[in-house]
């Protein structure tokens, strides 16, 4: 189970505004959730050019 978000939101929430460690925190949680998308978002295989090009209709 990945919580990585909710760990963001819990520290987003407790974060005032006169709290530059916090917002430190804050800034670094978000770099690392940026990067864990990008690696999902690269890791999704290419598909071949004829996927998707025809529709199957049957009445």
């Amino acid at each position: 189970m990945d919580v990585s978000g909710v760990q963001t939101t819990a520290i987003a929430s407790n974060v005032g505004q006169n709290d530059p460690v916090g917002i430190a925190v804050l800034k670094k949680a978000m770099d690392i959730q940026e990067q864990t998308a990008m690696q999902l978002i690269q890791s999704i295989p290419e598909l071949p050019n004829n996927l998707g090009q025809n529709v199957n209709v049957k009445v």
